[in-house]
């Protein structure tokens, strides 16, 4: 009869022992669908809408006391933002497939897939198309799920992304951390106007975040890709003209002009141009680094360059690197700085701001590059990119707009909030 108990009392052990191994645990992932649209479906479907609520926002930009804010794949919020503590969305500008954006005096470049479009806003109630260059991009990357054109076909081949949650058994001891990766499947535009009054300034242009594959400078619209740069002649702002199409190698994610240079951040190191021609960007050296999504932002002879973890960087690093630019053939890194997860960044110096992803906002000091000080760290937010507009901050998150009074970037206070309708949960 004990024989008989053995395996039972064995089982019932094991069972007891093993209830206090297992977790529940919640995760959220991205399910890919593929799906096809015509060209003829994209160009029709651009218009101008009533306001609405932000889903998934990706880029800022702003002008003017202007906000825009792209919608991914959908289009740009266009918020009245001259009074920061009350910004008022006036009317959302539908663009099938966008992802990116500028501005030049009254006229706004955004993408549409493969083509590039020009829009007259100098009446945000009536926003007025006067220019589309088509067929001039031919692929990119949206959420993680890369997309193409088919010039031959007339299509655009790309893959609509959902989000799947489910509860699953884990083991404790083995459990992992939320994944950390963003649902923005590229990066935020910086003007070079911005930071440098020496530069050619007859025209008035905005200001965005580090993140961005739009920049202008001079009398062009510069446009990165995976692998090229395609520039743009808008001496005639509302007509801009395919000019030259310069190759900077796989892995492209952003573009920062900067004084007579660009700076390239990709994931496998920093590349800088020489900008002196702005028709024609000369290669003058590259800092490498891990595999790592990699922005970039410069002040002087300094680079901040951040370096993350990610699913489609594939890296393991993350980190602050500060970079010694003063040979610009020859970066030299001066200090890394162990960080959570770093994405977008902004340098209004003595201070830089950086996006930890879901571990929030911070504030530095980087007023002594060997020895960087952390001012304030805000949490519960999910921030992705900022844009430093002297004593005010913006910054963008999976959550929505943040807008803080940035006098004292010790004690950063929240002024204001554009909030989405739908917060993702940690992915």
């Amino acid at each position: 009869m004990k024989l008989k108990l053995l395996p039972l009392l064995t089982l019932l052990v094991c069972l007891a022992l093993a209830c206090t191994d297992n977790c529940r645990e919640t995760r959220t992932f991205r399910r890919f669908t593929a799906q096809t649209f015509t060209a003829a479906q994209i160009r029709e479907g651009v218009q101008q809408e009533d306001a609405r609520a932000l889903q998934m926002p990706g880029k800022i930009y702003t002008k003017d006391g202007y906000l825009f804010i792209n919608e991914l794949k959908e289009g740009i919020h266009v918020i009245d933002n001259r009074n920061p503590e009350n910004p008022r969305t006036l009317t959302f500008l539908r663009i099938p497939g966008n992802g990116d954006m500028a501005v030049r005096n009254n006229i706004l470049y955004a993408d549409s897939y493969m083509d590039l479009l020009a829009f007259d806003i100098s009446n945000p109630a009536s926003i007025k198309p006067v220019n589309r260059v088509q067929n001039v991009f031919p692929n990119g990357v949206f959420d993680g799920a890369s997309w193409s054109f088919d010039a031959n076909s007339n299509r655009i081949n790309d893959q609509r992304v959902d989000y799947v949650t489910e509860t699953i058994a884990t083991n404790c001891d083995n459990a992992q951390p939320a994944n950390n990766g963003w649902w923005w499947g590229g990066t935020l535009l910086s003007d070079s106007r911005a930071f440098n009054s020496a530069s050619p300034a007859p025209n008035s242009s905005g200001v965005g975040g580090s993140m961005a594959r739009f920049a202008l400078y001079d009398n062009y619209l510069y446009t990165v890709s995976q692998s090229n740069m395609q520039l743009f002649d808008i001496r005639n702002a509302a007509n801009p003209v395919i000019g030259n199409k310069i190759t900077l190698g796989w892995g492209i994610e952003t573009v920062f002009p900067y004084k007579d240079k660009l700076f390239i951040g990709s994931q496998t190191g920093m590349q800088i141009l020489d900008n002196s021609n702005p028709e024609k960007p000369v290669h003058m050296s590259t800092f490498q680094h891990a595999r790592v999504c990699d922005p970039v932002v410069v002040n002087d002879n300094i680079a901040y360059v951040t370096l993350r973890s990610g699913n489609t960087c594939a890296g393991f690093q993350n980190q602050l690197d500060v970079v010694d630019i003063s040979n610009l053939y020859s970066p030299r890194l001066l200090k890394s700085y162990p960080m959570k997860n770093p994405h977008g960044l902004g340098v209004n110096f003595p201070n830089l701001f950086i996006c930890e992803g879901h571990y929030g906002l911070k504030s530095l000091d980087v007023s002594n590059t060997m020895d960087v000080k952390q001012l304030m760290h805000l949490e519960g937010m999910d921030a992705f990119d900022v844009i430093p507009l002297g004593k005010t901050l913006m910054m963008i998150g999976r959550d929505g707009l943040y807008q803080f009074d940035a006098s004292n970037p010790s004690k950063l206070r929240q002024i204001s909030k554009i909030p989405v309708t739908r917060p993702w949960q940690n992915i």
